[in-house]
């Protein structure tokens, strides 16, 4: 049988944009700006440390404990609190690699050791899952059964952190997608704001169904008829019920979904347009063409030009 959750989970993807790995002796301070569309990653290694965010209480990160940033919403570290802080790209850092770096700072006291990592999910489930996370996802403690393969994933993040070896950013993505999931896991489990919205029609025994279905199945001509038949119920009942649950009529969650999805495919294939279009579910690529249009304000071809001449500055780098 289908879970409708560990199926969305399962589609989670993250991208590493920058990871650090910072070595910091009391006192210090350390401002992050806003960094919109990423999620941010703390591990503390060694020591400990204050996470300060505005309009949220203080709190007090120890050794072993995992903390996400959800939103990229700036956030400041301290070793104490009142501690004077500096903007963190303002700060020297050593080069490992392009998405590799290594940051020493402080008064040569008492020694914290984190490794942050910036990542950006890379599927259209994370949107939708981010925008019901908390500003912060903080597990200080993990049941007994996680604690062994934890602590092991903890110290290969931190090795690979510190160290230049190929397929290192490979190796520290696939370690943070598996910490971010767990985490949300932990999350969903327990949090009651995880009982509303989309988590809840996720959850739903009959909405979750046709969710699933969607997002195993983007291109299927889907009607509201037939994902009232994946949920077992009447077309009129299905759809209040979709509605009321998601917060949006059925297919106008179909059309988003496939947008969203087929934005992520134009930055990453070289498909042509007409293939992209069938592929989520459009008979013509001049109807795909007008849907994108209407969304993101502009047409398909528009963003594989963009990715297409950021690699190639990339390349005259």
């Amino acid at each position: 049988m289908i879970d409708p959750i560990g199926a969305a989970l399962h589609l989670l993807r993250l991208t590493g944009t920058l990871y650090c790995n910072a070595e910091l002796t009391a006192p210090w301070g350390v401002a992050v700006p806003e960094l919109p569309g990423e999620l941010a990653i703390v591990i503390v290694t060694a020591g400990g440390c204050h996470l300060e965010i505005d309009g949220e209480d203080d709190r007090h990160l120890t050794a072993g404990s995992l903390t996400l940033l959800p939103h990229g919403t700036p956030h400041r570290f301290r070793s104490e609190p009142g501690v004077p802080v500096e903007p963190l790209f303002e700060l020297p850092v050593e080069p490992i690699s392009d998405r590799y770096e290594l940051l020493r700072h402080g008064g040569g006291g008492e020694r914290t050791q984190v490794t942050y990592g910036v990542l950006r999910f890379d599927h259209a489930i994370g949107d939708r899952l981010v925008a019901q996370l908390p500003p912060v996802l903080h597990l200080a403690a993990w049941a007994e059964a996680d604690a062994d393969w934890r602590d092991s994933t903890l110290r290969l993040i931190a090795r690979e952190a510190q160290t230049l070896r190929p397929g290192g950013e490979t190796v520290l993505t696939r370690l943070a997608d598996i910490l971010v999931v767990q985490a949300i896991r932990a999350w969903l489990a327990t949090a009651p704001e995880a009982r509303q919205g989309w988590l809840a029609a996720l959850r739903d025994d009959q909405i979750g169904f046709a969710l699933a279905a969607v997002h195993r199945r983007p291109g299927a001509d889907w009607t509201v008829a037939s994902l009232a038949k994946e949920a077992g119920m009447s077309r009129s009942a299905f759809a209040a019920r979709f509605t009321d649950l998601v917060g949006e009529p059925a297919m106008h969650y179909v059309a988003q979904w496939r947008m969203r999805l087929a934005h992520s495919h134009l930055r990453e294939s070289a498909e042509p347009l007409s293939a992209v279009a069938h592929r989520f579910g459009y008979r013509s690529e001049a109807a795909f063409s007008r849907a994108f249009r209407r969304t993101f304000g502009v047409p398909p071809g528009a963003v594989r030009d963009d990715v297409n001449q950021f690699r190639s500055s990339l390349a005259l780098n």
